[in-house]
């Protein structure tokens, strides 16, 4: 495949932010019956693929043996990103088995590594992180029952309307283009959700941002390793990564800190914590206070707490999930020789049912604090909702939505 390269204006960080929040309201909302055949589906998107410049008999060619991947629906409600604390998720993710494959796939590719690094000017390390959760370093990219042919995927993805319904039917006109340009639709493989190659790059941004990093004249991020990483390289900087800047820095705060300063869509240069009484864990120090971050406190006032540099949102445009942008920021962190995190994550607490957080929310409501939608999601409008009520209550207004947030918030109404 001839390269296929666009450059659009780069999104801001506040676009990426609503974008952010608007994916997570969505993304566990209850999953929509489809609402015609998946013949009907097929023969409804073909018109939309010949506009896209897809020619109508390759469509036909590759749509028309199409079946739905009955495996999709499943995978479609399980995603862990959203499902398990932030602590489970990390640790099935960043074990000593992947940082020590990491550290290895690093070493074995260090010139790549560095040279797209330094061409694109995203850290190297960032580059292998995602390397190692997406595709533990290629290693899953041979195994058939994760790997599978994403138009299948994409097609079953957007007849099943999941609460995307255009993204999806855009990523698959996206493959189908791909595919095209390829000459076949064979060996076009990816993950459930229509992610290809070392790096998952989704196929709407491999058209976009997709780099010819090995100079064969193609772009394959599946079977060329220099192509996955200066592709998703690209794709960063798209997102609006800064190069020379750091994910963020795991920081202590005082005693009687004011918890409604850990406010994402506010940033402030890093002298404001410190004139508050805030420091970095172990003793270290920051190297400019001028950087602006927000402060990000996941697991409540007895977790890890964390400023944030704008580079750790552009994580979260690869994957919409804080968990995972977590992850990504730690491996980084772990593949340099860094160790754990300094303060334990509070693996005692209890969290609410799905039931439990309508009911938060729904009082939340009821009490003047909230004001978006009822529907179960636990997300940083809720979380930002539940800090007033704790300072309203003259609680520690960390935001953390627990199983006792709900006790407190039955008496409140009460």
């Amino acid at each position: 495949m001839g390269k296929i390269s666009r450059y659009p204006k780069r999104p801001s960080v506040h676009s990426l932010i609503a974008a952010v929040f608007v994916w997570l309201c969505l993304a566990g909302a209850a999953m929509a019956q489809p609402v015609e055949s998946f013949e009907a589906f097929k023969d409804r998107m073909e018109a939309v693929a010949v506009a896209s410049g897809v020619n109508r008999d390759f469509y036909r060619a590759v749509m028309g043996p199409i079946q739905p991947d009955p495996a999709i629906p499943s995978l479609i409600s399980g995603q862990p990103e959203f499902v398990t604390p932030v602590w489970e998720y990390l640790d099935a993710r960043i074990g000593s088995g992947r940082i020590a494959r990491g550290r290895a796939a690093v070493a074995a590719n260090e010139g790549l590594l560095s040279a797209v690094g330094q061409r694109y000017g995203v850290d190297p390390y960032v580059l292998a992180a995602i390397w190692g959760m997406e595709s533990d370093y290629g290693a899953v990219l041979s195994n058939g029952s994760l790997i599978r042919p994403i138009i299948a995927s994409l097609a079953t993805l957007a007849h099943q309307r999941r609460g995307r319904v255009a993204e999806d039917e855009a990523e698959l006109i996206a493959a189908l283009r791909i595919a095209q340009a390829r000459g076949s639709a064979q060996g076009l493989v990816g993950s459930w959700a229509g992610a290809l190659g070392h790096l998952q790059l989704i196929p709407t941004a491999y058209l976009q941002y997709g780099q010819d990093g090995d100079g064969d004249g193609v772009v394959d991020p599946h079977a060329s390793l220099a192509d996955a990483l200066a592709s998703s390289a690209n794709y960063l900087r798209g997102l609006g990564y800064r190069p020379g800047l750091d994910w963020g820095f795991e920081v202590e705060v005082p005693e009687g800190f004011d918890y409604l300063l850990a406010d994402r869509e506010t940033f402030r240069p890093i002298r404001f914590f410190a004139e508050r009484g805030v420091v970095r864990v172990a003793g270290r120090q920051f190297t400019d206070p001028g950087t602006e971050v927000f402060l990000y406190v996941p697991a409540g006032a007895d977790g890890p707490k964390f400023l944030m540099t704008r580079n750790y949102l552009v994580f979260k445009g690869y994957n919409f999930s804080d968990s995972y942008a977590m992850a990504v920021a730690h491996l980084t962190d772990r593949l340099k020789g860094g160790g754990p995190f300094v303060t334990p994550w509070p693996r005692g607490a209890q969290f609410p049912n799905r039931q439990q957080r309508i009911d938060i929310q729904t009082m939340l409501a009821r009490l003047g604090f909230y004001g978006g939608v009822i529907d179960g999601n636990i997300g940083p409008v809720t979380q930002a909702a539940h800090a007033r009520f704790q300072a309203s209550a003259g609680l520690v207004a960390d935001g953390f939505v627990t199983l006792e947030a709900h006790r407190l918030l039955t008496n409140a109404v009460q």
